[in-house]
């Protein structure tokens, strides 16, 4: 009988090893890696082919290009995320934390396509048929075009479609899904990648999209190997906090768009509903004439959002101070503190820092520095910044107000919500034109923002 060869896979890197080890050399975790058993084989690769099939390299001078047309969902907001809408023969990953809205998401979008007179294939492989169409009584989605089946086995996934031909198909999740030639259990680097490629070979042969679910860690990153990632054409990410209704999409690869995109949408009792004009969601809650609080203009992809920034300054009861941070880096906070400290001269080293964007949502970009430094020294003064003014900026440690991109298109959406003030670096000043509704100051640091938002102390 001959002897069973087996293997040691890494589950976050795919990094294989023929004895077990307690911490991978690739990724550097810790019991990640996994025995799979090895599928002998007793064919030899034909590495031969006839003429037939051999794919001669052409010119790229002569190559004819052709324009994609894409399919238009009724969703703006995805369609934004994918670059104008769902490619066909793309395979497109999305990831979230259980119970976000993936599933939902991707059911009302088979239903809307469904309605445009596509035939749709949902496959789900953690739940059964009458699970499914529990959701879909809920979200009054019923048509004769939307497929559902609950099956993990590939060998029937590809059977079926074959069958259906289906022109949209979703695979919920890919995690559960097999292929019996792979010893290891679903869910595992061996099977994630064959199913995967399998996925790949019939999207681009069959000139069909398909979408597959994934699992995320509990560090937020989509379970399974890179390699997944690297193999899609585009990853998604569907993320929000549990406490608020807003969830957001955004793209972090994207072989046919920007991967800055961001589509916000709230959940509601029938479902996921597109926010169109986000600024005004939010803000409005905020409360004017507070000391903390500022208004910032930041982009996510091609979209600018008005946010709210809060802070809140009190002295510390203890020798170390606190500081905390919601929705931005926190290593952001002490240091723009530090810099109000050395160029401002606030003596910020015996207070407490807390400082957080309103609504939720996470602000990652360096235009937003001049708003959390204003709404610092705000709440540290006790004194208001005005209303209707909106603050965009990169601070530098020297206490410069350095240039942002895109100021054209802040200052118009501020405008458009009734800001009269925009607050800006002064080498944005020249090159374009602002709305007549709104006046736009130049500052070059600091200490000349302060001035012009709180005054003189």
């Amino acid at each position: 009988m001959a002897k069973r060869k087996s293997k040691f896979v890494c589950q976050s890197c795919g990094y294989e090893s023929p004895k077990w080890m307690g911490k991978c050399p690739g990724c550097h975790e810790w019991n990640t890696l996994v025995e799979e058993v090895v599928a002998s084989s007793t064919k030899r690769g034909n590495w031969t082919s006839s003429a037939a099939t051999i794919h001669k390299p052409e010119k790229i001078s002569q190559i004819q290009s052709q324009e994609e047309p894409r399919i238009k969902t009724q969703m703006q907001e995805l369609n934004r995320v994918l670059g104008g809408g769902v490619v066909p023969g793309s395979l497109v990953l999305i990831g979230g934390d259980p119970g976000i809205g993936k599933s939902t998401l991707l059911l009302q979008v088979s239903s809307q396509l469904a309605e445009s007179n596509v035939d749709v294939l949902y496959i789900s492989g953690e739940e059964s048929i009458k699970q499914t169409k529990l959701r879909a009584d809920r979200l009054n989605i019923n048509s004769d075009q939307l497929y559902v089946l609950a099956e993990t086995n590939l060998v029937d996934i590809v059977n079926q479609i074959d069958a259906i031909n289906p022109g949209f198909v979703v695979i919920d999740s890919i995690q559960t899904v097999y292929k019996e030639e792979v010893t290891s259990a679903p869910g595992s680097v061996s099977q994630v990648r064959e199913c995967t490629s399998e996925l790949m070979r019939i999207a681009k042969q069959k000139h069909i999209p398909i979408f597959i679910v994934g699992h995320v860690t509990k560090e937020g990153s989509i379970a399974g190997p890179r390699l997944l990632e690297h193999m899609v054409d585009a990853v998604l990410y569907f993320e929000g906090e549990r406490h608020h209704t807003f969830r957001i999409l955004r793209g972090v690869k994207n072989r046919f768009g920007s991967t800055n995109e961001m589509g916000i949408f709230e959940m509601k009792e029938l479902g996921l509903v597109e926010v169109l004009n986000p600024s005004e969601v939010f803000l409005e809650e905020r409360s004017q004439g507070v000391a903390g609080s500022a208004i910032v203009a930041s982009m996510e992809g091609t979209r600018p959002v008005l946010v709210e920034i809060q802070s809140l300054i009190s002295p510390t009861s203890f020798g170390n101070p606190r500081r905390m941070a919601t929705g931005i880096d926190h290593n952001r906070v002490p240091l723009l503190m530090a810099v109000l400290e050395k160029r401002v001269g606030l003596m910020l080293q015996n207070q407490d820092a807390y400082v957080k964007v309103a609504g939720g949502v996470k602000l990652d970009e360096p235009a937003i520095d001049l708003a959390v430094a204003i709404s610092i020294a705000s709440s540290f003064r006790d004194q208001p910044p005005q209303a209707d003014d909106v603050l965009i900026g990169e601070v530098g440690l020297t206490g410069e107000i350095r240039r942002v991109s895109r100021i054209d298109q802040r200052v118009q959406e501020a405008a458009k919500l009734g800001f009269k003030r925009a607050i800006i670096p002064a080498k944005n000043m020249d090159g374009w034109t602002p709305p007549s509704s709104i006046e736009v100051i130049g500052v070059e640091s600091v200490q000349h923002a302060i001035r012009e938002t709180l005054g003189q102390s």
